[in-house]
């Protein structure tokens, strides 16, 4: 097979580095990488390839495979304040989640898409219908990222080092895909993922986008994860920051987020809450306060677990995929994990 320049823009924009830097580090110039970016002049010679290789961290083997898919409309929660380099990585990133997802769907059969299209509801109403479809009534949501793949949404992990990309989701092939960036907080880990299954929910047809669509998944978000009888129901009004602290654990939401939903709901005055939004960030500042532990997948672990008990090691995985393990583990979030857990359980046998 010949080489692919798309595979090499793929794996350029993961590590983040323009054209000119990536040419200084392989040691040619940067119309020579403008040229194999568009697949205009020969291949690269081997002694290139390897320069490639050392330079992006990815096996020779991952530029000659077959062109990749590379997510195009995907749903960003931080639009303005990413720079087009995060972007990039992101959804670069997403391409390599293809390959994996791709991989594991020719050996495994995964639950099927049960997310509708529920984009005629105002947010908070959608919300209501989908927990009603769903059946989940007004109770809290224990793991979302085990409700989400149990509606058949694909969830991987992002390992970007910047705090500017929160999460972002795509449809592909009738799948749902959601994205979510491990740097954040298990509280807003869980909010991102709600966040995004309203763009999934509301957003189906595109024709919402920017600010609006953004104030939209939030919405849904907030009442997908508080509905509101459940929320009347353990809070009262005029309620301090000392007891929305003790009692966000139920809701496994952050400290603010049920700050702002008990002030939409009636419960907080603008100026109680403004107090609160203060008392809280004086006293936390970043952190949050009665932190809950991360959610991990389910899909992943079951289906890495079976590939371990099949002599199936991570690294081998990615050596047939033909990408760095790195990027494996980083987009299972689960993995390092499980192969903790096996090691430990062979052990043992």
């Amino acid at each position: 097979m010949n080489f692919n320049p798309a595979r090499l823009a793929i794996a350029r924009k993961r590590r983040m580095l323009t054209k000119k830097a990536f040419a200084e580090a392989i040691g040619v110039t940067q119309h020579t990488i403008t040229r194999w970016d568009k697949g205009s002049t020969e291949e690269p010679s081997p002694e290139n390839i390897r320069a490639i290789s050392r330079a992006l961290g990815f096996p020779e083997r991952f530029f000659f495979g077959e062109d990749v898919e590379v997510p195009e409309r995907a749903s960003f929660r931080s639009q303005t304040s990413m720079s087009a380099a995060s972007r990039d990585a992101a959804l670069a990133a997403g391409a390599v989640a293809y390959l994996i997802s791709d991989w594991f769907d020719a050996r495994f059969s995964f639950p099927p898409n049960a997310v509708p299209e529920l984009g005629e509801y105002p947010p908070e109403e959608a919300a209501r219908v989908l927990r009603e479809r769903w059946s989940l009534g007004e109770r809290p949501i224990s793991n979302i990222v085990h409700l989400l793949e149990s509606k058949g949404v694909r969830v991987f992990s992002l390992a970007e080092n910047t705090a500017k990309v929160d999460a972002y989701s795509l449809w592909r092939k009738g799948r749902p895909h959601v994205f979510l960036n491990g740097l954040k907080t298990a509280e807003r880990s869980r909010f991102d993922a709600a966040h995004e299954l309203g763009h999934l929910v509301l957003h189906q047809d595109g024709q919402e986008e920017g600010r609006t669509a953004e104030d939209q998944a939030n919405s849904f978000a907030s009442a997908f994860l508080m509905p509101k009888g459940d929320v009347l129901a353990h809070c009262v009004a005029g309620m301090g920051l000392a007891d929305i602290i003790r009692r966000k654990v139920r809701w496994r939401v952050s400290a603010a987020a049920l700050a702002y939903r008990l002030h939409k709901l009636g419960l907080l005055s603008d100026w109680k809450y403004r107090d609160i939004c203060i008392e809280l960030n004086s006293r936390h500042g970043k952190s949050e306060p009665n932190p809950i532990d991360r959610e991990r997948s389910a899909v992943w672990d079951r289906v890495l677990k079976i590939m371990w008990s099949e002599k199936l090691t991570p690294s081998r995985i990615a050596a047939d995929l033909g990408i760095p393990e790195g990027e494996l583990r980083d987009l299972l979030f689960s993995i390092d994990d499980i192969q903790r857990d096996e090691s430990a359980r062979l052990a043992l046998a």
